[in-house]
């Protein structure tokens, strides 16, 4: 009965392709005014702790009008100039009010073998915000530290609704540390487009985005194999 279940589901849902640190505080946020609403920010730092040499934080949002129930990609870049080289062992991400945990995060930064290398790392929650950490991701005026972070964007939200970020937090060797509840991102909400609402769709049943994604070059019936395939296999 389960599977029959399982399966009708899915049939309907093919159905739909035929006809998306420690800080201590929380640096939330919730709706921006229409006209302030940025999809990146950015700040400096150079100080007595800097030694002459600026530290360079952004933070961006990946599109300026995105999905209500689909997801919401953030990146943090920390960076320095001229000469040093601090090490960041936490970052600290601050979604907007009401998102839930993140559904991945990548980190990119420098290794002596490899160059500047992308892993996968697992947030775990800090003071209203996601934090990863490290034993030290090198920085360098040529090699800046990236975190990118997704999360589900809440159903609840509406259309034409401005959705701005909390800040972020930083700690590392003398100098890095910094805490920036202004360095925000800022997006207007949606109406999710038809393959954002197949890839929700598909995650209501059970399967992963990778799963579901609509693609440039995906066809119509490659989708619906795809369906099949995953739902008889569970």
């Amino acid at each position: 009965m389960f599977r029959t279940s399982r399966l009708a589901a899915g049939f309907a849902t093919t159905a739909l392709v035929v006809a998306g640190v420690g800080v201590g505080v929380g640096f939330g946020s919730g709706v921006a005014a229409a006209q302030t609403c940025a999809s990146s920010s950015h700040d400096t730092k150079q100080d007595w702790s800097t030694v002459g040499v600026t530290h360079i934080y952004d933070k961006k949002v990946e599109a300026a009008e995105i999905g209500v129930g689909t997801a919401a990609t953030y990146t943090v870049v920390i960076g320095t100039t001229g000469i040093g080289n601090p090490y960041v062992n936490t970052i600290t991400d601050f979604p907007p009010t009401g998102f839930g945990a993140p559904t991945k995060a990548t980190i990119t930064a420098y290794h002596a073998v490899g160059g500047q290398v992308t892993e996968e790392v697992t947030p775990t929650p800090n003071a209203g915000g996601w934090k990863v950490t490290s034993t030290g991701w090198f920085v360098n005026s040529g090699n800046p530290v990236t975190l990118t972070i997704t999360y589900p964007v809440p159903s609840s939200l509406t259309v034409g609704q401005s959705v701005t970020s909390g800040g972020v937090g930083v700690a590392g060797t003398v100098g890095v540390s910094n805490e920036m509840p202004n360095l925000t991102a800022c997006f207007t909400a949606r109406g999710a487009n038809a393959g954002e609402t197949v890839i929700g769709s598909l995650g209501d049943n059970g399967l992963g985005s990778s799963d579901g994604q609509l693609s440039s070059t995906g066809s119509v019936s490659d989708i619906i194999g795809d369906v099949l395939r995953n739902l008889i296999g569970s």
